[in-house]
């Protein structure tokens, strides 16, 4: 997913082109993908992301850029994609492939949300504006989920590499440190 517009990143680049590490932050989610299970990507791009769509060696399925949940939506609705399908955000800078295939072994069918503690994220120093209480603890989405047909179920993780989404230049800075 990585059509987002970055609003609070406060850049004049586009957010998945955003360097991390002296490397776009689509680019290394890229590159956990490859080293994961993961057969077949595709970035989920919008009208808010045209050189993201241009910089990219894969195959794009374009969306409204109406909100995340919208996009993804559109996304799902494109005859090449099947549930169960591994959506990943673009802003992951430090996501790597057995993160990703450990995700993938914990789902055991319908669809599957990755949380972290808000805690976690707080103890990082990085922004949790998402957050929600599940089963009487204060968690927060990480970006990354499968989709599936049924089914709510969630895996709860306090690893760094899906507790740090960048979406301001303070969680860069973080993210960098970590790297």
């Amino acid at each position: 997913m990585c059509g987002g517009r970055g609003t609070r990143l406060d850049t004049h680049v586009e957010k998945p082109l955003f360097r991390v590490g002296d490397e776009p932050m689509v680019d290394r989610v890229f590159g956990a993908l490859s080293e994961s299970a993961v057969d077949t990507a595709y970035a989920v791009t919008s009208p808010a992301t045209p050189e993201t769509r241009a910089h990219l060696d894969a195959p794009c399925i374009e969306t409204p850029g109406d909100g995340y949940v919208a996009d993804l939506d559109a996304a799902l609705a494109d005859e090449r994609v099947s549930t169960p399908v591994l959506t990943v955000a673009a802003d992951l800078p430090l996501l790597d492939g057995p993160i990703l295939d450990r995700v993938l072994d914990a789902h055991t069918g319908g669809s599957l949300s990755v949380l972290v503690p808000a805690a976690r994220k707080r103890e990082l120093g990085v922004s949790d504006d998402t957050t929600f209480w599940r089963e009487g603890r204060e968690v927060a989405p990480t970006g990354v989920n499968v989709v599936g047909e049924t089914g709510d179920d969630a895996w709860l993780t306090e690893d760094v590499r899906v507790a740090v989404n960048v979406n301001t230049l303070a969680d860069a800075r973080v993210a960098e440190e970590l790297l």
